[in-house]
């Protein structure tokens, strides 16, 4: 892939993770477990909320470390295209990947949604509105970044190992 665009790629990439990390500090700072149920909430209610919180934790700590990575490459004096390519497709493995797929599974995406200009996320348990409204506003950032990405989810590999053959 050619320089300026790789270069622009990591740009934009590091502007969309900047939005998704404010949105998800600010949740993260503001609510907590018991902000979020009550004692009417069910023991199910109680741990998709748990998982949620959990889920987003880790998301806001992956997408931190991948746009400090990208802000270091980008000031270097000379862009170096193959650690900015090997940071993108972390982006795309660590941050992508941890919000379409969540471990505790509070929600998932329903594709059949995607272009009906409906929302594509599906909670599993109904989410009080805060956690719902989060998840939703940062999805639209990963999706974005998601078709930005979908070169580095399989072709980058696929590319680098034709490389490293052809050597």
């Amino acid at each position: 892939m050619p320089t300026a665009n790789v270069k622009a790629i990591a740009e934009s990439t590091r502007e969309k993770l900047k939005t998704a990390i404010q949105e998800l500090e600010t949740f993260l700072n503001g609510y907590a477990l018991p902000q979020l149920t009550n004692e009417d909430s069910t023991k199910e209610s109680i741990a998709v909320h748990a998982g949620l919180l959990s889920d987003l934790r880790h998301l806001l700590v992956f997408s931190e470390v991948a746009y400090e990575k990208l802000g270091a490459i980008l000031r270097r004096p000379n862009f170096d295209v193959e650690l900015a390519e090997r940071t993108l497709y972390e982006v795309y493995h660590q941050c992508v990947n941890a919000f379409f797929y969540p471990k505790n599974e509070g929600y998932s995406e329903d594709g059949r949604y995607a272009y009906t200009g409906q929302d594509a996320i599906r909670f599993r348990a109904k989410p009080v509105r805060a956690v719902r409204d989060v998840v939703l506003n940062v999805s639209r950032v990963y999706e974005e970044l998601r078709d930005d990405l979908s070169y580095y989810e399989s072709e980058y590999l696929t590319q680098r190992r034709m490389l490293g053959q052809s050597k």
